[in-house]
Order: C-alpha cells, then sequence, then structure tokens
C-alpha cells in the first residue's frame, strides 16, 4: 500500500492534535513535513513527532516533492489563500473549517482543486461522529419521513481571552458546523432565509470591541423545514455538541455532552462526567476525517466533506452577518457549484 506523505500547516494546538494523529493513528501515512512562520515552532513540532523537515513559509513546504498532500491548520483568514496555493503545487488539501471567509475566496479555492484534479477536504468533524452519522443516514432511509423542524448547537466550555478572537467568529468559526450539520441532516435541500440575533452575553465589556459571544439563528429550507443553530462561547458543565431532527414520521437525535453512557448516583445527586475540550468529545472524529482523507488521496475518490459543502455553510454564515447588521431576515446567496 503507498504511504502518502503529509505536510502539516500550522503548529498551534489544533496543528499539533493533526499532526500527532498522522505521526501515530493513521495507518498508510507519513508525517513528513510541518511549516508555521512562528519561530521555532515547526522545528519543534517536527522533532517531537518525527517529521524530517520545518519550514517558516508554507509555500515553500508545498514545493517539496516528498509532500503529496498537505493539512492546513493555519489561521482561518489564511485558509483560502493557502489552499490555492497547495493545490496549484498538485497537493491534495485538508483544511480545517472554515475553507474562506467569503464566495469569491471558495470559488477561487474549489476552482483551484478542481483545475489540478486533487481532493479537496474540509474539516467538517460531525459528518464524522457516529451518532451524526447514523441520523443522516435513517433521514436519507426516509425512517424518520420528512424533516420538518431541525436543531444544532455548539456550546464552548469556556471562554479565555477573547482579545484576539476576530469579528464574527461565532458565525464563521463556531456555527460554521452547525450550518454543515443542518445540511448534512436535511440533504438534498438549498437554505433560502436566515434571521440571526447574537451578543455578547458571556464578556459584555468586550461588545464595543466585536466581539458576540452568543447566538441564535433560524433558517428555512426550500423543502419547508424550519432549523434553529444556537451557540455559546461559555457553558461551564462542559463541551455541548448536539443535534436534532424532527420529522412527519418521528425524530432523530446525536451528540452529548457526556464522556460516557456512566452516570452516577450517590447521596449528592445523580451525576456524570462531562468533556471539557473539542479534542476530547470529538476525539474519534478527529482521526476519523483525517483517516478518510488519507484515503481519498491514496484512491481519487470523493471526500466527504467538500469544498462545496464549505461554501455552503459559508453561504448561511454570511447571511447570518448581514442579518445581525440589518436586525432583519436576509436571503441566502444561491450556490453557484463549478463543474
Amino acid at each position: 500500500m503507498k504511504e502518502i506523505r503529509i505536510g502539516l500547516v500550522g503548529a498551534g494546538r489544533m496543528g499539533s492534535f493533526h499532526g500527532k494523529s498522522i505521526a501515530h493513528k493513521i495507518h498508510g501515512a507519513k508525517l513528513t513535513a510541518i511549516a508555521d512562520p512562528f519561530p521555532g515552532a515547526a522545528e519543534r513540532l517536527a522533532s517531537e513527532l518525527g517529521a524530517s523537515k520545518a519550514y517558516t513559509d508554507p509555500k515553500e513546504m508545498f514545493k517539496d516533492p516528498n509532500v503529496d498532500a498537505v493539512i492546513i491548520a493555519a489561521p482561518a483568514r489564511s485558509h483560502a489563500e493557502l489552499v490555492v496555493a497547495a493545490t496549484n503545487e498538485g497537493k491534495a488539501v485538508f483544511c480545517e473549517k472554515p475553507m474562506a471567509v467569503t464566495l469569491e475566496e471558495a470559488d477561487k479555492a474549489i476552482a483551484a482543486a478542481q483545475e489540478a484534479n486533487v481532493p479537496l477536504q474540509v474539516g467538517f468533524n460531525r459528518r464524522f461522529v457516529s451518532s451524526f452519522r447514523a441520523a443522516h443516514d435513517d433521514i436519507v432511509e426516509g425512517r424518520i419521513g420528512t424533516p420538518q423542524l431541525l436543531r444544532s448547537l455548539t456550546r464552548d466550555p469556556g471562554l479565555g481571552d477573547p482579545t484576539p478572537i476576530p469579528e464574527w467568529t461565532i458565525f464563521l468559526e463556531t456555527l460554521i458546523h452547525d450550518f454543515d450539520a443542518l445540511l448534512y441532516l436535511n440533504p438534498g435541500t438549498e437554505p433560502i432565509e436566515v434571521y440571526a440575533v447574537a451578543d455578547a452575553l458571556v464578556r459584555p465589556d468586550f461588545k464595543d470591541k466585536g466581539l458576540l459571544d452568543t447566538a441564535v439563528v433560524n433558517i428555512r429550507f426550500d423543502n419547508g423545514a424550519i432549523a434553529t443553530a444556537e451557540a455559546n462561547f461559555q457553558a461551564v458543565y462542559g463541551y455541548d455538541v448536539r443535534g436534532e431532527v424532527f420529522g412527519s414520521a418521528g425524530m432523530v437525535t446525536a451528540g452529548s455532552v457526556q464522556q460516557t453512557n456512566m452516570v452516577r448516583y450517590t447521596a449528592e445527586g445523580i451525576s456524570s462526567n462531562t468533556c471539557r475540550q473539542d479534542t476530547e468529545l470529538l476525539h474519534d472524529a478527529y482521526v476519523a476525517e483525517l483517516a478518510s482523507f488519507v484515503e481519498c488521496v491514496r484512491t481519487g475518490s470523493t471526500p466527504y466533506a467538500t469544498g462545496v459543502d464549505a461554501r455552503r455553510a459559508l453561504s448561511i454564515a454570511l447571511a447570518c452577518i448581514e442579518s445581525v447588521k440589518t436586525n432583519a431576515p436576509v436571503k441566502v446567496k444561491q450556490n453557484v457549484q463549478l463543474v
């Protein structure tokens, strides 16, 4: 079996996690190189994980003939440019969400991957969570009838220093997962209109600096279904990711904040342990999405979460931003699938 040689862009928290997965958990993949512009960051992680090369310029790594594919885990606003640069060098790309922050950027990234004829996969991890996958399959098989009401939520376990959080992060980097989850759980449909409200309820002292840490979004789909997506940056009880679809013939739910299905009954009451990090709650999904990407690179198959999927979720996020600005419902721009 051909070994897929991986280059990693980003030696921070998420990049390090993905790097460790490639180095130690993904059969048939080898972490070959790491790039990070912060002095010494790539070298340190490369030494820890056994990668043979370290770069400060990702574009130099993309030219490396010993790299077959790259994982992009850099700051979100740089993703689209890096996707284009990597695919122009013929590299398959796994890109963390969001793939882009404008539809024009998204179109360029999709077109570049199509022109190079390489896989482009986006890190929508909920598609790889077993309960979300099972819910999707039930919906596709018609076991709950026609979806009518949908819900997806993301509640982060704690808001740290809000100073570096870019404007509109709650839609572009947090709820983008929920928008993709809702599209995944209402397959074959298009979102037509959104109405979003958002505020700084966790840290109101940072609202004038552009922070929004709490949001609720209503989405209408062309099959008549109505969806709600919500997010908050401080769930004191743990990292909380869940989904629900109510249909004409039943309902499915997915996700849990619990570490396990163990429930504790003591004199203090009923309790259970909860996950406190995304890499804990979604550990298996993070590994599974990378394993799927490596298989796509090896076989040339279509990724389970594509650049077009990323564009569709982004179109909802951008409509939400406009809705908050105008305090009114906003039509979602229709997607144009490139060929």
